[in-house]
């Protein structure tokens, strides 16, 4: 039998997904799961967005252009300038997710061997990509008792090889929620200008910011124009997972060039699904308004009932809708599974992602868990009640 190849042997399975088989048996034997292991908002699409997909009349469906439609890339530059972030539509390359985007953004600036540097915990799926490109990922571990906050400088620099040629973020966090300050971001730009380095910037939940937090994009960095690349989608802003619609932005000419012919290979994004996102960028400022109200709530209701858990804790976070909590257990990975496998709370059980897949480095993260406060409000306080139950009876607690 022929063999596979040596990248589909190292590309790691999502911990987001791994223990799908496992909660549809649950389901199959009866249980309801409340998913808190994926970003799947179940926050109501715009309708803006809805009605254009619905009035789509075209009679042939047409490749877009490569780099996206000129309508599109005209708008979204118009929503940065709105947040005070300065993008002209040359400077945006619309692609299929921030998943595309952040592929081409590392082949474009990469070759094969080179390292990128991450604070971890990471969103798992930046190993997936960096194996797309050849690359080798470095972590640098930020520390839960400090809600995940920027490591120092200092262990950047102990990480810098000849080798490395990047630093990527995401602002604010998946999976933890934290917010990179402007001061931090003005250290990792220092730093980034120092080696000659590219800093990526994955900002897809720049909308979702809490406590009159504001989030402060890597494009507004002074000196940055030819070092920072911002990687987006529409995906989490306007609960239009489906759509598959995002962006590599840069102002450094030569990577848009570039990036370009990656995008030409694969041909074009979407068509229909561009213009959604196009609509969507027509989306009220109301609709964020209560839709940021809705995940402070669940998040409390979330973070608030863990930390009065005994043994548990978990930072608050300050934007996403995500946390990564600490709870008195051997093995997330093994919990997690059991939760699925052998417990139920009043017919209900909870499914969650082991944090150490968003961790590179080895046996780190491994009784902490990440949640995705996406669903309703009850839902949240019954998981709670779960899991707490679930604490109490699990063989492996510590």
């Amino acid at each position: 039998m022929p063999k596979i190849s040596q990248k589909a042997i190292d590309i790691p399975a999502s911990p987001i997904r791994k223990l799908t088989p496992y909660a549809n048996q649950a389901k199959k034997s009866g249980k309801q799961v409340y998913h808190l292991n994926i970003g799947q908002p179940d926050i109501e699409t715009p309708q803006v967005v809805i009605e254009a997909v619905q009035k789509f009349d075209q009679h042939v469906l047409e490749y877009s252009p490569s780099e996206g439609f000129e309508s599109y890339r005209t708008k979204l530059a118009d929503y940065y300038k709105s947040k005070d972030i300065p993008v002209n539509p040359e400077d945006i390359i619309t692609t299929v997710g921030g998943s595309e985007a952040l592929v081409f953004g590392f082949m474009t600036t990469c070759n094969p061997g080179d390292e990128i540097i991450i604070p971890e915990p990471f969103y798992a799926n930046y190993n997936g990509f960096a194996t797309f490109a050849g690359l080798n990922v470095v972590p640098i571990t930020a520390d839960i008792k400090n809600g995940f906050a920027l490591p120092s400088i200092d262990e950047f620099e102990k990480k810098i090889t000849t080798k490395t040629k990047a630093i990527l973020i995401c602002n604010p966090g998946n999976p933890t929620g934290y917010l990179y300050s402007k001061s931090e971001l003005e250290q990792l730009r220092d730093l980034v200008l120092k080696h000659d380095l590219f800093l990526f910037a994955d900002e897809v939940y720049r909308e979702f910011c809490y406590q009159d937090t504001q989030p402060y994009s890597v494009l507004n960095l002074e000196g940055l124009e030819n070092h920072a690349i911002l990687i987006d989608s529409v995906s989490k802003r306007y609960s239009m997972c489906g759509a598959r619609i995002g962006a590599l932005i840069s102002k450094n000419r030569e990577v848009i060039h570039a990036a370009l012919k990656f995008a030409q290979a694969r041909l074009s994004p979407p068509t229909i699904e561009q213009i959604a996102a196009e609509a969507a960028l027509q989306t009220p400022a109301s609709y964020f308004e209560d839709v940021k109200q809705e995940y402070v709530t669940r998040r409390d209701i979330l973070v608030d009932g863990l930390n009065q858990i005994e043994g548990v804790f978990c930072p608050k976070p300050s934007g996403a809708f995500y946390a990564v909590a600490q709870f008195p257990i051997d093995d997330a990975d093994k919990f997690c599974q059991w939760l699925l496998e052998e417990f139920e709370y009043e017919g209900h059980t909870v499914m969650m992602a082991p944090a150490t897949g968003f961790y590179a480095s080895p046996n780190v993260g491994t009784n902490q868990v990440r949640l995705a406060y996406v669903l309703n409000q009850d839902a949240l306080r019954h998981a709670v009640q779960c899991l707490e139950v679930a604490l109490k009876q699990y063989p492996g607690r510590v």
